[in-house]
């Protein structure tokens, strides 16, 4: 088996005129969690639009698990075992916390759905509690981790997630990452992840790839990143 799960190949790509990712190249490894950093319009959440066809690739090549996966349809990639949990809130606030979270297998027969809830309830405890409220009434970490869950209804073998911690307060944020942490630490799902809130995501990550200009600028394990005094100049405050 392949070390690594998703490649980006010299990748450009963009929105009408504008270009973005200006020869992206990555490669994520199979079975940890990767960041993505980097100041806005650097190209982070491109990378994620781009694989899944929101965002017009002009050039390059990804691959997932070794084949070409450019172009295909979201349907596709779904069916390839890749989620994308996309930044802000996704859920439907009028359903309860359960109802949220079969939408997730919707495509899936009733049996085997319900049987892929239990082990979401067994890393979500809370929202096991919380199965029969109104997803609006959940906090802000709450509703993220259903998200989470959510995408995990089809046990992904990839999971892209942008920006979890916006709107999170430090301990709410550090918890979503602990999960994404502890997922891949399982086994069986890949993390790969678009985040502003540098320190605590690189502490939860095992690599992080810092970008500039649409490209990779570095990329190295998540404590040598964090502890690069280029980084910690841009995005620390220039703390030592």
């Amino acid at each position: 088996m392949a070390k690594d799960i998703l490649s980006f190949e010299q990748v450009y790509a963009g929105y009408g005129a504008l270009t973005i990712l200006n020869g992206f190249n990555a490669q994520i490894e199979r079975g940890k969690v990767t960041t993505l950093i980097g100041a806005n319009g650097a190209g982070k959440s491109t990378v994620f639009k781009t694989l899944f066809g929101l965002a017009e690739l002009r050039s390059g090549q990804i691959r997932l698990a070794g084949e070409p996966v450019a172009g295909l349809p979201a349907k596709e990639l779904l069916a390839r075992g890749v989620a994308y949990v996309p930044q802000g809130r996704n859920l439907f606030p009028t359903l309860t916390v359960e109802e949220n979270l079969e939408l997730g297998g919707v495509t899936l027969r009733s049996s085997l759905r319900r049987s892929r809830m239990e082990p979401v309830w067994e890393h979500f405890p809370r929202l096991y509690e919380r199965r029969a409220r109104q997803a609006s009434t959940l906090s802000g970490g709450e509703q993220k981790m259903l998200e989470i869950g959510r995408a995990l209804l089809l046990e992904p073998r990839l999971l892209l997630v942008d920006e979890p911690s916006i709107g999170l307060s430090p301990k709410l944020a550090q918890a979503v990452f602990g999960t994404l942490r502890a997922l891949a630490d399982a086994g069986g799902v890949t993390v790969l992840m678009v985040e502003q809130n540098v320190k605590s995501a690189l502490a939860a990550s095992h690599h992080a790839i810092a970008m500039e200009g649409g490209r990779a600028a570095l990329e190295a394990p998540a404590g040598d990143i964090l502890s690069h005094p280029q980084i910690r100049s841009v995005f620390l405050g220039g703390a030592r």
